[in-house]
């Protein structure tokens, strides 16, 4: 297992989650279609400024260089968030979808009623 001082990659991963979760649900709840890819999400994630300044310092706290560090993020962090969000449910991947870091996924909101629900439930 790979190591940053005394420090397993997971507690990182875990901060890094804890760190970016404050933008997600106010981001979820602003996009205005019922599907979008991770792809996509990031990309509205650059659009907001507070947001991709989080984005920004959350690549810059991954000790292992900018690459790995998007990938940790686009490839695990943010499908965390999303996934722990309640308001979105895992939709498939998205084949076809470019991103250098990550395999991408389809991401669905879930109706209203739903939204907030545990996943799975």
């Amino acid at each position: 297992m790979s190591q940053r001082g005394q420090e397993p990659v997971e507690g990182l991963i875990e901060e890094l989650i804890e760190f970016l979760r404050p933008y997600i649900v106010p981001l979820i709840d602003r996009i205005d279609v019922d599907e979008f890819t991770t792809v996509e999400f990031i990309e509205a994630m650059q659009l907001d400024e507070p947001t991709r300044q989080a984005y920004e310092a959350a690549v810059r706290r991954w000790p292992e260089g900018e690459h790995r560090a998007r990938m940790v993020i686009h490839g695990q962090v943010i499908p965390t968030l999303l996934r722990r969000s309640g308001r979105v449910e895992w939709a498939g991947y998205a084949y076809g979808e470019e991103d250098p870091y990550a395999v991408p996924a389809w991401w669905r909101k879930r109706p209203p009623d739903r939204a907030g629900a545990e996943p799975g439930t």
